[in-house]
């Protein structure tokens, strides 16, 4: 790596000249960093904002997950078997489920072998367990933590290689040529204060963008706090949108931010709702169900059938998600878990719980107490992680919402991991291989196949020297224009102007209630519309205070143009017909309500099964189409084609060892 400065719009940046760069220090972006350097690619750096932040180390839920091939005991398993369960998730790339299952035991067991504590038996089975969308025993876990302690390993891989790592630089703009990724404009978080120095240039070859999901879109999320991504600025540099739509929702808990599933519904607390001020507290769910029994069942079931998921929005577990939903975003009340008493007074009773459920807790020898008691007797490290928190569930309540927790699209890729804009490659939850539906855990493994595919790749072109001169020919104009909106923000500080933080928290809020699980297409494009006008002018309209707020400004940008095609998208899949599929609920006066209770906007008509004449709009609800999404300014263009189905390669041997030795059949 050479550091120089680079003349730009007469003045001259700061910048950073090396092959390959990777944004992101979560599992995927280390991960990458380490096998492009095995692979004898040593001209790489690694970019963040905040190497300790992000969600590979700050979160558990899917994240404590791993989902890959069997193995252990006398399951039959295949690759092409775990290939056709990711498949059937509906609108996933054959190839990249084919990829996802090859190389799945490949990665975990590299895992295991740089420490990550995933359990074996005494005999080195690596025994799994069912997920959801599982039809066998692929799961497996190191805990609570596990992505954690995978990215604690693979950051102390990268820095036994003596990667370079370069702290406390935000990406502000992906800097993209004619015919080829270019670079990255970046913001110096040290220097904020010094005008010469606060930006700097990275030049390169090859770019693996490992940001994770745009989890600052939403308010009401369970992303750690640190992890915002930017994905808007992807779009941006010309890379597609794919299944943007696709999203997972649950019940999460917001300070801290940590999904409440397994556990703390199996314990059966009770749920109160208030007044903003804390005033006006009640147990609120039999307002809504009036069946004890069922109450009790959903709020159990809503342990291991977490995310919500509109099938069982009319009656089943989700109708919880959707009764929190309409107290914290309709009503505009606060809700929280009370572990301290049992739900419904003296109308608590056992017994009233289905046979599944009555059964998990007497197998568990919970059928007793309290709500924290049994908790206590069932998942004590789940008191003790809150407690570490500031949180005793002894004898606090926990406030939760309705919260993004995973996104199934994101930037499209090929079988490569690379995008629509050569040499730039998306990794992690930032691509978007997944699907309407996903096992869980898969997440973990698609992260650490997108960096070995995205770097097998790297290492196989040839490495060469990168053209400081041409390249910046090429992005000159764009770096002076994305550095020209932080001036043009900075000398109108003072004007009356909605405060930055403040803007951020409102679009994010206008899409936890618009552009969530619960979608209204009528308050889609009215906030389409609005996003549309804060991002013309966009830095005539932020009120900035100083250069210490630079940060917040250049993260709304992203937002805002995430936002954009993510309604944008959310808008064209109802105008052709799309139907509420997976988290997503999307209202239609034609549909059912599933309670009297609710809102109309929670009238809804499921897809799956939803018989319909046209072609077209049959496929698209069955998952049989892809949507990809691009920007063209500030309108966003979708398209639709068919899912890649999964490969049916020559499998002889000797003509896939001719075509692996010469290349040319696998690159």
């Amino acid at each position: 790596m050479i550091k120089t400065t680079c003349p730009v719009g007469g003045a001259n940046l700061d910048a950073y000249v090396l092959d390959t760069a990777i944004v992101g220090t979560g599992c995927a972006g280390f991960s990458c960093a380490g096998r492009l350097h095995a692979r004898g690619r040593t001209d790489i750096a690694i970019i963040t904002e905040g190497i300790n932040t992000g969600t590979s180390r700050n979160t558990g839920s899917d994240k404590q997950t791993y989902y890959k091939l069997t193995l252990s005991g006398d399951d039959s398993d295949s690759v092409r078997a775990m290939a056709q369960t990711l498949f059937d998730g509906q609108c996933v790339d054959g190839d990249h489920a084919l990829c996802e299952a090859a190389l799945s035991a490949k990665c975990f067991l590299r895992l295991a072998d740089m420490g990550v504590k995933f359990p074996t038996n005494r005999y080195g089975e690596y025994i799994g367990y069912k997920t959801d969308h599982d039809p066998r025993r692929r799961a497996t876990s190191a805990g609570p933590l596990t992505s954690k302690q995978m990215t604690e390993a693979l950051e102390r891989d990268v820095r036994a290689r003596g990667i370079e790592i370069l702290d406390k630089l935000m990406v502000i703009a992906l800097l993209e040529g004619k015919e080829h990724i270019r670079g990255l404009l970046c913001l110096d978080l040290t220097s904020l204060n010094d005008a010469a120095h606060r930006f700097k240039v990275v030049l390169c070859n090859n770019v693996v963008y490992a940001t994770g999901g745009p989890a600052g879109i939403y308010q009401d999320s369970c992303y750690p706090a640190g992890h915002s991504g930017m994905t808007g600025i992807a779009f941006e540099a010309g890379t597609h949108g794919k299944n943007l739509t696709e999203w997972q929702y649950g019940l999460a808990s917001i300070a801290p931010r940590w999904n409440v599933s397994g556990t703390f519904m199996q314990v059966l607390p009770r749920f109160v709702s208030c007044a903003q001020d804390m005033s006006d507290e009640r147990e609120f769910l039999q307002d809504y169900i009036s069946d004890p029994g069922e109450l009790l069942t959903n709020v159990f079931l809503k342990g291991y059938q977490w995310p919500f998921d509109s099938r069982k929005a009319m009656a089943g577990s989700s109708l919880i998600d959707l009764i929190v939903y309409n107290e914290t975003k309709v009503k505009g009340r606060r809700v929280f878990l009370d572990f301290t008493r049992n739900p419904l007074d003296n109308g608590f009773d056992m017994e009233l719980l289905s046979k599944e459920a009555h059964d998990y807790l007497e197998s568990a020898g919970a059928l007793f107490g309290t709500p924290v008691e049994r908790l206590a007797h069932m998942n004590q490290p789940a008191i003790d992680f809150y407690l570490s928190r500031g949180v005793d569930l002894h004898s606090e309540k926990l406030e939760i919402a309705l919260c993004s927790q995973h996104n199934n699209g994101g930037i499209n890729v090929d079988c490569w991991w690379q995008t629509d804009v050569p040499g730039l490659f998306a990794v992690g939850e930032a691509a978007a291989s997944h699907g309407v539906y996903r096992p869980g855990g898969s997440a973990l493994n698609a992260g650490q196949v997108g960096a070995e595919r995205a770097a097998t790749f790297i290492a196989s072109q040839p490495e060469k020297p990168v053209d400081i001169e041409s390249a910046l020919a090429e992005v000159d104009a764009k770096i002076e224009r994305i550095i020209s909106l932080a001036g043009g923000a900075l000398t109108q500080a003072g004007y009356e102007r909605p405060p930055v933080k403040q803007r951020l928290n409102e679009t994010r809020q206008a899409m936890s209630v618009n552009g969530a699980a619960v979608r209204d297409a009528a308050a889609i494009e009215k906030l389409i519309s609005n996003v549309r006008a804060q991002l013309m002018n966009y830095s005539e309209q932020v009120g900035i205070t100083g250069p210490q707020e630079l940060p917040e400004f250049y993260r709304l940008r992203d937002t805002l143009l995430s936002q954009l095609c993510y309604l944008g998208a959310m808008s064209d899949y109802v105008h052709n017909g799309g139907l509420s599929r997976g988290s997503a609920l999307y209202t239609d006066a034609n549909g059912e309500k599933p309670l009297d209770a609710l809102p109309e906007s929670c009238r809804h008509i499921v897809a799956e099964g939803a018989v319909c004449s046209d072609e077209n709009t049959a496929a698209i609800r069955a998952g049989k189409l892809v949507q990809e999404v691009s920007l063209d300014g500030l309108k966003c263009n979708c398209k639709w084609r068919a899912v890649r189905p999964i490969p049916e390669d020559d499998d002889f041997f000797e003509n896939v060892w001719r075509g692996y030795r010469e290349n040319g059949n696998v690159y």
